[in-house]
């Protein structure tokens, strides 16, 4: 290609992007299920022999590709508690495509590593974390999670003498972990894969909104490690952290906080208050493409001891030099990686203090009215709505699910189906900068439409 006909790729790539997001407004949030068969069929047959133009592929995308995804960079779609990209964040996800940089170090690509140093620094004020704790951004929370438990797995670990990052667990004394019994299914598996297990771990239970309960702590005893939680993923509900931080720490016990989409409630005035006490946790795990709304994927870990996560992540090679600078390879799971901090950066120089406050305290009183409209209707919520969560049932199982059908083979909206607290469930998570009031009162009417649909 020439230098002409690229640029001629890229703005008509362009044209279409924005097309397809202008026209979010307009179409089913949910694709029709014949889009998807036509993407289906267009996508079986066998890698061609000859190249194709390269227009023929955003083409492609665009005709045969776009109207089989869902649109949950729109306003109202309410599912797993996803952000919509900020339009900054998509700007900058398409400008650090262009640039292609492998962000593993400073050597590799000192753009990528300053815009990640700042992308970091800002996400630590906006959450009012320590200054010092280092950070790192991996593909999401569970990576995040990760990276924070293994450095948890490190530090308590080599104070019982032990250096796991050598030995590996083999003979390694016993680490008790601590969970609520709520926690995030992601938890489980970053336990599994970190040689800690699945079902070893102490459960503690949980109240009526999911909380881990603080009354009958269990006895600690050796290396623990703590894990609590910013934002039920059901109510939104929030550990009780100055309970279980004290107690975990008075037993020499390392806290980790899973807070994907809870822990940025600390950068709004109006529900700072919910997350009082997390700060003086050891670790933290968020996602920026939840409630910052930056694109997928990105996940913010932060480790209060630097060294616990230097240790736990470092790499050695023969052609990797010291800097003299952080190098992201040394606090990351991922060697090869992409520019993410350039996207987060973006969201955090668009919005500011002030818009990311705005953005959160928007959200939350969204969710507060879809609730208040359902339950004047008769609707049972079924969780106390004091975030951006909100959780009803429409009678039994089987009607519930129906409404839940019916919602989203309706497409005015989008919202997700789960069990909670044994009963099938609606979820809705309003998490998006794209929602605005006019789309929540849309919304409204087509789950209350789809509730008495299903009563014939």
């Amino acid at each position: 290609m020439t230098r002409d006909t690229t640029k001629a790729l890229l703005m008509d790539t362009a044209a279409r992007a924005a097309a397809y997001l202008e026209a979010l407004d307009t179409r089913s949030v949910a694709p029709a299920p014949a889009a998807v068969e036509r993407l289906s069929a267009a996508l079986a047959g066998d890698l061609p022999d000859a190249p194709s133009a390269a227009p023929e592929v955003p083409r492609f995308m665009d005709e045969i590709g776009a109207p089989a995804t869902t649109a949950n960079a729109g306003g109202r779609y309410f599912g797993f508690v996803t952000g919509g990209a900020l339009p900054a964040t998509v700007a900058a996800n398409w400008l650090a495509g262009a640039w292609d940089q492998n962000a593993f170090g400073f050597v590799s690509s000192p753009a990528a590593a300053l815009f990640e140093d700042a992308a970091l620094r800002w996400s630590k004020q906006a959450l009012r974390l320590p200054e010092t704790a280092e950070g790192t951004i991996a593909t999401g929370a569970t990576m995040a999670n990760f990276a924070c438990l293994a450095a948890a797995r490190h530090h308590v670990l080599a104070k019982a003498g032990w250096d796991v990052e050598r030995r590996g667990l083999f003979g390694a004394p016993e680490i008790t972990v601590v969970r609520g019994a709520e926690a995030h299914a992601s938890l489980a598996k970053v336990l599994a894969m970190l040689g800690l297990g699945r079902e070893r771990v102490v459960v503690v239970p949980a109240d009526a909104e999911g909380r881990m309960r603080a009354d009958a702590p269990p006895r600690l005893a050796g290396p623990a490690i703590v894990c609590i939680q910013a934002g039920n993923v059901h109510s939104g509900a929030f550990d009780p952290a100055n309970e279980i931080i004290a107690w975990a720490h008075d037993a020499g016990a390392w806290v980790h906080v899973d807070g994907a989409f809870g822990l940025w409630a600390r950068a709004a005035p109006d529900y700072a208050p919910l997350v009082r006490g997390f700060a003086a946790a050891d670790s933290w795990a968020s996602d920026a493409h939840k409630w910052l709304n930056v694109p997928y994927d990105s996940g913010l870990a932060f480790v209060r001891e630097p060294e616990a996560l230097h240790r736990a992540m470092s790499i050695d090679g023969a052609y990797l030099l010291a800097s003299g600078r952080r190098e992201a390879i040394d606090v990351t799971p991922e060697s090869s990686r992409r520019a993410r901090g350039i996207e987060v950066w973006a969201a955090l120089r668009a919005l500011g203090r002030d818009g990311l406050a705005d953005l959160i305290a928007r959200n939350c009183r969204q969710a507060a009215r879809l609730a208040e409209g359902l339950a004047q209707a008769g609707v049972e919520v079924l969780n106390d709505v004091v975030l951006n969560q909100v959780v009803v049932a429409f009678g039994d199982d089987e009607r519930t699910r129906r409404v839940v059908a019916a919602v989203q083979e309706g497409g005015v909206c989008w919202c997700g189906g789960s069990h909670w607290r044994g009963r099938a469930v609606m979820r809705i998570s309003v998490s998006s900068w794209a929602t605005t009031d006019h789309d929540i009162e849309r919304s409204l009417i087509a789950i209350l439409d789809a509730w008495r649909v299903t009563a014939v």
